[in-house]
């Protein structure tokens, strides 16, 4: 009997899913900065323009519409703000450097996230590149700490800044919470309970980096947010969460004396306002007032893209100081200039005045209301919430807190873009594409 050889058709090479890309941008990072480097593009930058390239390659090969009318509208809705500011800026070389850092955080990015992410799948992907991300920074963090290599604060070099510098403080701490918020939405989610618990464990390991950051913004806005992820899904739960974080950080500070005075006396300047502030916080609201008189002087369209620092001591009083200073964590002693009031609507409303701030706080609070809207219906049809739209309410959330403490600057910008793209995903995607991937 003759054999009849059957001959299976090859297997089709498995394509790599278009998220890497996005997940690229995250991974670099991680790359330290040259001791004192500041200014010029980081990698991840000039990557996240491929990524935006790269995604509108696809949509010219795929022949697909590239986004719904709704997303188009709510994505879109900041360029009106953002084109009428850089006409009046001050000079058309700073108006297109603002109007291509503004689109890249808060348009094309985003749009290019929200394009490339194909499922549940891929969000899951991204977000723990992030919690990655986030735990080497603050491995490197820790080890600043404990070394005494870190930036310099109150006369000593234990400040966590991570691979970032002391250009850029406000760097890891970014990181840090994106990743504490990435994981704590994970782990109140609907998947194995290794990976929720992983994730918890995750979390809790995030908050020693981020205490000893130092970064009071980012405090504030990471304590906002888990305790909104946690009442999003359950009080019982909340209460749960919250009793084992208190007795961590018990056990942190309490037990190992983990920067005791100093984190004290940090928390305690928080409301320092009137009384007896600090020289940071003076500026802060120095610079607030400053800010606060570029719009009353331009309510309409503001001073111009890029015009706070040039308009920012005709309104600044004598209590402004000259400058911040930064050392340590390989890089010498240097003044920094304020260029920004460390208040990302403030800063709109001096540079882009009420028609920029309509245009970019509206886009924003249409990503959080439809956000928040889809979780509910979720929850009322399913009768759970995926961890997915944890991650993409919560880390909105974080954002527009810590846009009341911060502005947009240094290479973790780009991570603030990623972010929104991840919120678009969740709240401009279709019902379809939210439900592959489980």
């Amino acid at each position: 009997m003759a054999h009849v050889l059957t001959v299976r058709p090859t297997a089709r090479p498995r394509r790599l899913p278009p998220v890497l890309a996005v997940v690229a941008v995250v991974a670099l990072l991680a790359l330290p900065l040259a001791p004192g480097g500041g200014g010029g593009a980081h990698p991840a930058d000039v990557v996240s323009a491929l990524v935006v390239l790269y995604s509108a390659l696809r949509l010219l090969r795929d022949r697909r519409r590239p986004l719904s009318r709704t997303a188009a509208v709510v994505l879109g809705l900041p360029v009106l703000g953002l084109a009428a500011a850089a006409v009046g800026a001050a000079s058309p070389g700073a108006g297109l450097a603002g109007l291509g850092r503004y689109l890249q955080v808060f348009v094309l990015v985003p749009a290019a996230v929200l394009l490339l992410l194909r499922d549940r799948g891929d969000v899951r992907l991204l977000t723990w590149s992030m919690v990655g991300l986030a735990l080497w920074q603050g491995a490197v963090g820790v080890h600043q700490y404990v070394t005494a290599t870190g930036a310099s604060y109150q006369g000593e070099r234990i400040r966590a800044v991570g691979t970032f510098g002391p250009q850029d403080v406000m760097g890891m701490a970014t990181v840090v919470s994106l990743g504490l918020v990435c994981a704590v939405g994970l782990a109140l989610g609907r998947t194995p309970a290794r990976q929720r618990l992983f994730a918890a464990g995750c979390a809790l390991v995030l908050l020693l980096p981020l205490a000893l950051s130092f970064s009071r913004g980012a405090w504030i806005a990471t304590a906002v947010t888990c305790a909104v992820q946690l009442l999003l899904a359950g009080v019982r739960r909340a209460l749960a969460v919250g009793a084992v974080v208190v007795a961590a950080a018990v056990v942190l500070v309490g037990g190992f004396g983990v920067g005791t005075a100093m984190l004290q006396e940090r928390v305690g300047s928080i409301t320092e306002v009137t009384d007896a502030p600090d020289q940071s916080v003076t500026d802060r609201y120095t610079m607030w007032a400053a800010a606060a008189g570029m719009w009353r002087e331009r309510p309409l369209t503001g001073v111009g893209l890029k015009g706070f620092p040039e308009h920012r001591d005709a309104h600044a009083s004598l209590a402004l100081s000259s400058g911040s200073e930064t050392d340590g964590a390989g890089a010498g002693y240097r003044r920094q200039p304020l260029l920004s009031p460390h208040n990302m609507y403030l800063l709109v409303l001096a540079e882009q005045g009420l028609i920029g701030l309509l245009c970019l706080a509206g886009s924003w609070l249409a990503l959080l209301v439809l956000g928040l809207r889809r979780l509910i219906a979720e929850r009322r049809d399913r009768g759970a919430v995926p961890d997915c739209a944890f991650v993409a309410c919560g880390l909105l959330v974080w954002q527009l807190t810590d846009f009341a403490y911060a502005d947009i600057g240094g290479p973790s910008t780009v991570l603030t873009a990623v972010c929104f793209g991840l919120a678009a995903w969740w709240a401009l995607g279709s019902r379809e594409q939210g439900v592959t991937g489980r």
